[in-house]
């Protein structure tokens, strides 16, 4: 894990910014309570008021401090985008691992369903289970995590069907192993790699759906701060007299979504030895030692 992190500094510079911005957003989630100056939904001054040193974002409409707002809008969109990454996660292995290792009438019947879900632009579908079940910030979760998660389990289900062909997949099934012990014991432990980066790639695009529907109304109701719903509500009726009400939000959720994207790409470039070529950058540090040696002995 060491020389991972070591590997990210020195190869990846803009993917350990990304890893910066990734743990400031956990920390500014986890710990809202402490660095908000005010409270969550808090009347604190003048309504409307410009950034100052009393309030360094500003306040919006209603004379609640928007930096305090801003920070609580962070704990939202981790626990959002963590839940939500990891429970499409877990939907995309289930139905990826059973469909790609089973395969036959089971992989025809699974992939023609996934297919028919595809088919409908995903907003349309959010939208649309969204207007039924009420906004709220677990169906919000458990709606995307549903949409990412069947669409995501073809590449679960291509990397199962790489691993399964190997030896000692065989090996493992001639001495008598169950399914179960097959799935959890020698595929779901050799595709980790893809598994990791799908879920770090998948975590922006749900921070930014979930902002997107809480911008439409369909998200997380207020007062609750979402990034999106302030830029719906105050940010989009006073862009013009109060611009930081727009300003502030979209910034935040810019440069969160940005940071994890380039985090999510250094962890593919990584993680993948496809992208690195031949024996990859171990190849190359291990064929510069042995021209050092042959060196020597000249």
């Amino acid at each position: 894990m060491t020389d991972f992190f070591i590997r990210m500094v020195k190869e990846k510079p803009l993917g350990t910014v990304g890893l910066a911005i990734f743990v400031l957003l956990l920390l500014a989630g986890i710990f809202a309570n402490f660095l908000a100056p005010y409270g969550l939904n808090e009347t604190v001054g003048g309504f409307l008021k410009p950034p100052s040193g009393q309030f360094w974002l500003g306040t919006d409409n209603l004379g609640r401090d928007l930096l305090s707002r801003v920070i609580y809008g962070a704990r939202i969109s981790m626990i959002v985008g963590l839940v939500g990454a990891s429970l499409s996660l877990l939907i995309s292995i289930v139905i990826g691992m059973l469909s790609g290792f089973l395969g036959g009438r089971v992989d025809m019947v699974v992939q023609r369903i996934v297919d028919a879900w595809m088919c409908f632009p995903s907003l349309i579908i959010l939208i649309a289970i969204l207007s039924l079940t009420g906004p709220g910030l677990w169906q919000v979760i458990i709606v995307l995590s549903l949409n990412y998660g069947i669409a995501g389990s073809r590449v679960v289900r291509s990397a199962v069907m790489g691993i399964k062909e190997n030896i000692y997949v065989d090996a493992a099934r001639a001495i008598g192993s169950t399914t179960g012990r097959l799935l959890l014991r020698h595929i779901l432990p050799n595709i980790m790699a893809p598994l990791i980066i799908l879920f770090t790639v998948r975590m922006p695009f749900i921070i930014l759906d979930e902002a997107a529907l809480s911008f439409l109304g369909y998200g997380i109701p207020p007062p609750t701060p979402s990034w999106g719903g302030m830029l719906s509500g105050a940010g989009r009726s006073y862009m013009f007299l109060a611009p930081w009400l727009a300003i502030w939000p979209g910034l935040a959720l810019s440069i969160v979504v940005y940071g994890i994207n380039m985090f999510g790409d250094a962890m593919r470039d990584l993680l993948d030895p496809r992208l690195r070529g031949g024996l990859g950058r171990y190849g190359r540090v291990t064929r510069k030692k042995m021209a050092k040696v042959q060196a020597k002995k000249i």
